[in-house]
């Protein structure tokens, strides 16, 4: 009925199509695993599991919450309406400060006390990330 032309044609889309498909559903697959979620300390509380996820915890850091010994530093992330323990093992960024916009990555231990692994304050004393903004703007 077609010529071996037509048919040579669909099977080269066919061929092309399936392998878009492939690529794009890889390329989403290897971008899931690296996503960290943004969650406020108010989202935190009304997490109905918590998960040994990778996540980002910010807020503002409570004034009088920074307690730092040896290479420990525990502070307070709040949002004004809940709050959350951290607990940091290294150097903290140079304006990483009380009262001050922050963002936190790392794992949850339980509901009140997370584990983080990196602090994110690279910007200026009057930046607050846009989820951060947000979330106080909700309260």
């Amino acid at each position: 009925m077609y010529g071996s032309k037509v048919k040579l044609r669909f099977l080269f889309i066919v061929i092309l199509l399936i392998t878009l498909i492939l690529t794009i559903f890889l390329i989403l697959k290897s971008l899931e695993e690296n996503v960290v979620y943004f969650q406020s300390p108010t989202e935190i509380k009304l997490l109905s599991e918590l998960k040994d996820n990778k996540i980002r915890v910010g807020g503002m850091v409570k004034k009088d919450s920074i307690s730092i010994n040896a290479n420990e530093v525990r502070f307070i992330i709040t949002d004004f309406k809940n709050e959350i323990n951290v607990i940091y093992t290294g150097s903290v960024p140079n304006l990483f400060a009380e009262e001050k916009g922050v963002v936190a990555e790392g794992i949850l231990k339980d509901r009140s006390v997370f584990l983080a692994t990196k602090i994110l304050a690279k910007h200026d004393e009057n930046y607050m990330p846009p989820e951060v903004k947000a979330a106080l703007e909700e309260k």
